[in-house]
């Protein structure tokens, strides 16, 4: 067919690109439609939505490869351009180069958001969500750095002396920024090693408590009570000693000093302030209402037989309003029954 056209007819070249342009339109309808009513048709039937992300990461950049080479053929027979097919080929190259490159990111990112999907939302952790942007950003990272060398290449670039001297500028790079890939590192550490964790209520080494808030490559950030924030960096985080009220579990023992004077019956005291203990647990918002307060006796003071009560929240901050309620409603019941407690002499 096409001998016919470049014997018989005028413009047959330019006749025979078109006809070549149109036999890949065709080849990329044919795909386009075979993706939609057959694979997509028995991609659908699998469980799991990896094989629905992949085709769909690749349906695209495949029917535009196709198009693309049928462009790139069209051009090589057309003579008015046989003095630049050189250039011609290197600019399709560079073109092809640039599009593997997207579906490679268009395929990193099916990955990404299937294991989001089907994997990550059944761990415990929040590793997941925090280190899951960084891998994405360092693997877009790593296609665009290679595609680019790579299109250098092409167009004659001797990319042997730029790697060497984007090594240097590399190493360069590294010795400035030493602080901050410091506490890149460091944050990685508290991510996987996960001392602790966003919605921990945590004490610092200063002294300061509050909720983390965040956990960022660089800092960490803690809301106190009094909603003021604490910036932290994550090298100081790292090095220093911290109380995790959260772990291992958040559930806690509250342990209430109390002392009686010497006069007191011990065994009236004992279930009066028990008495006290369970009422109170029951009514207060926050307390293990299932849990059996009990008291230790523990000391002879100097004016007092002090013991301690022993009480169970669900969380830290919640021992501030049950050893309100149970103070107040402690001294109340003591005064009804007569049991003193003494001032110190």
């Amino acid at each position: 067919m096409f001998e016919f056209i470049t014997q018989y007819l005028p413009y047959s070249n330019a006749i025979e690109s078109l006809l070549i342009l149109f036999l890949f339109l065709v080849i990329a309808k044919i795909v386009s439609f075979a993706f939609k009513k057959t694979v997509h048709r028995l991609t659908a039937k699998t469980k799991t939505i990896l094989d629905d992300l992949l085709i769909g990461a690749i349906n695209l950049p495949l029917i535009l490869g196709i198009i693309l080479l049928g462009i790139y053929y069209a051009i090589l027979n057309a003579p008015v351009l046989s003095g630049y097919l050189n250039y011609v080929t290197m600019g399709f190259t560079a073109l092809f180069i640039i599009l593997g490159a997207i579906t490679l990111t268009r395929i990193i990112n099916a990955f990404i958001e299937w294991y989001m999907t089907e994997i990550a939302v059944k761990t415990k952790t929040k590793a997941d969500e925090q280190f899951i942007p960084i891998i994405r950003k360092v693997a877009y990272g790593v296609v665009g750095i290679v595609s680019l060398l790579w299109i250098l290449n092409q167009f004659g670039v001797e990319i042997t002396t730029l790697v060497a001297t984007l090594g240097i500028g590399g190493l360069a790079v590294a010795l400035a920024l030493q602080d901050t890939l410091k506490e890149f590192f460091a944050g990685t550490y508290v991510i996987l090693d996960r001392p602790i964790r966003i919605g921990d209520y945590i004490e610092l080494e200063s002294g300061e408590r509050g909720y983390v808030t965040d956990i960022s490559w660089r800092s960490t950030r803690l809301r106190l009570l009094g909603d003021n924030v604490v910036i932290i960096p994550n090298s100081k985080l790292a090095s220093s000693k911290i109380i995790n009220y959260d772990l291992p579990k958040k559930e806690m023992s509250v342990v209430i000093p109390v002392g009686v004077s010497y006069d007191s019956d011990l065994e009236k005291v004992e279930r009066v302030t028990i008495k006290v203990a369970k009422e109170v647990m029951k009514k207060t918002p926050g307390a293990k209402e299932d849990f059996e307060p009990f008291i230790r006796y523990n000391e002879f003071g100097d004016s007092n037989i002090n013991f301690s009560v022993i009480l169970r929240v669900k969380t830290f901050v919640d021992r501030y309003l049950l050893t309100h309620q149970f103070i107040k409603a402690l001294k109340k019941e003591y005064d009804k029954h007569g049991i003193e407690i003494s001032w110190p002499v």
